[in-house]
């Protein structure tokens, strides 16, 4: 059988220069969470396939990658014939299933509020194209335990920190802001039924790819009413701007005019409750922007991929990528699933690839205060001043500095060239 040179469909191998952007992120991600008092945790790629298909991560569920059973198991459920049957763990589609599996195993260890950093590959058996890959790395930011809004507040900042730092802020980043209590209050407003609301907003996530036209097609082939739908996208295009204002309109409106939101929805109860859902996300919009010089915008339409968040949901937005390059938000129901008690949750996760994508495209230079050196030494260079050449680059890097040692090559303007393409601006050439 002829070996195959290139990586599986979807997967990346991984070239010096993009490494090395990588391992500056990652420092500087550590660097910065860690000042915020988040604390790192790794858990495995491979999760038990009950916690995968928990009905908690919605599309997602249907790009694991399913692992087969082994030895005697796999050989006795092969008999059934059935996936379900020869299957009992997959690789993880995401940090957060398997951070609140982790949690619920490890919660008597833990301080609470827990806040948890994870750097780690996450796996997707989806299309691959460009920034979207069955392989790729995922850097979260969780606090679990925490019901107040300062878990938000402190996510967004670390965040908005983190993305000044790696320089990222030259390409205008922006928060959008939701909460899915007000996009279900929405959607009812518009006159779906409650037991709709997760159908709804699996056609509304699709909203950036295929524009209104396509998930009113979509809600329509669905079997809803078209009447629904165009009140559902006029509520969307009219709050814009200022995203307090923004949240105030929308929270007059719905408060005023509720009389589609069901029998489910007691009105004194629900414009008390909804009344604070919206102060409670203006609290976080003013508190984020009076301390971090970051733009956030109120984005009704927002839904987030997830089936488990419960509340705030946020996604991080640039100039120069057409769709988000990060997000994350509450889920305080996930980690009772695994525990029978409610604990408050929530999260934000960067799109790490998308970024290092961008870096590559605009040939990021990694920020260094040490020297990258390269000595090429002449092949009949005489063993005695070799040894001179060598110990003088050893102090070199006792100094720090990096000192790359090779034979001169016959064709040295090539090689140079492609030293100096590695990030080696000083060649010291060693004759006779």
């Amino acid at each position: 059988m002829q070996m195959i040179k290139t990586p599986v469909n979807g997967m990346k191998d991984i070239e010096p220069r993009e490494m090395e952007i990588r391992q500056f992120i990652f420092s500087k991600i550590r660097d910065v969470y860690s000042r915020f008092g988040f604390s790192e945790i790794e858990t495995p790629n491979i999760e038990h396939i009950e916690n995968l298909l928990s009905d908690q991560g919605w599309d997602n569920e249907k790009l694991i990658f399913k692992i087969l059973k082994r030895g005697e198991k796999l050989e006795k459920s092969l008999e059934s014939g059935k996936v379900e049957d020869i299957v009992d763990s997959g690789l993880r589609y995401d940090l957060t299933v398997p951070l609140s599996r982790f949690y619920s195993n490890n919660k008597d260890k833990l301080v609470l509020p827990f806040k948890a950093m994870q750097i780690g590959n996450v796996y997707r058996a989806d299309r691959p194209q460009k920034g979207r890959y069955r392989q790729f790395c995922q850097c979260d930011i969780d606090i679990l335990g925490e019901s107040t809004n300062l878990g938000e507040i402190e996510t967004l900042l670390a965040t908005s920190t983190l993305l000044k730092e790696i320089e990222f802020d030259k390409y205008n980043f922006s928060f959008d802001i939701n909460d899915r209590r007000i996009l279900k209050a929405i959607v009812l407003y518009a006159g779906f039924n409650e037991t709709d609301f997760e159908s709804v907003c699996i056609t509304l996530d699709k909203l950036d790819k295929i524009g209104f036209d396509g998930v009113k097609k979509e809600l329509i082939d669905k079997g809803y009413k078209e009447d629904n739908i165009d009140i559902l996208n006029s509520l969307f295009d009219d709050y814009t701007g200022d995203p307090v204002a923004a949240i105030k309109k929308l929270q007059s409106k719905i408060i005023s005019e509720n009389t589609n939101l069901g029998a489910n929805y007691d009105s004194p109860s629900f414009e008390k409750d909804f009344i604070n859902i919206c102060n409670n996300l203006i609290e976080i919009i003013e508190t984020v922007t009076k301390n971090a010089d970051v733009k956030i915008h109120f984005t009704p339409c927002l839904v987030r991929g997830m089936g488990y968040y419960t509340g705030p949901i946020f996604e991080i937005k640039s100039d120069k990528f057409s769709g988000s390059v990060g997000g994350g938000g509450r889920y305080d129901d996930m980690i009772g699933k695994f525990t029978g008690m409610k604990v408050p949750a929530l999260g934000i996760s960067i799109g790490f690839e998308r970024i290092i994508g961008i870096y590559l495209e605009d040939d990021f230079k990694v920020p260094a205060n040490i020297k990258k050196i390269a000595y090429l030494i002449d092949k009949n260079l005489d063993i005695s001043k070799k040894s001179d050449i060598i110990n003088k680059a050893l102090i070199e890097r006792k100094n720090g500095n990096i000192v790359y040692i090779a034979e001169l090559s016959k064709n040295k303007k090539v090689q140079c060239e492609k030293l100096e393409s590695f990030g080696y601006p000083d060649f010291q050439i060693f004759n006779q």
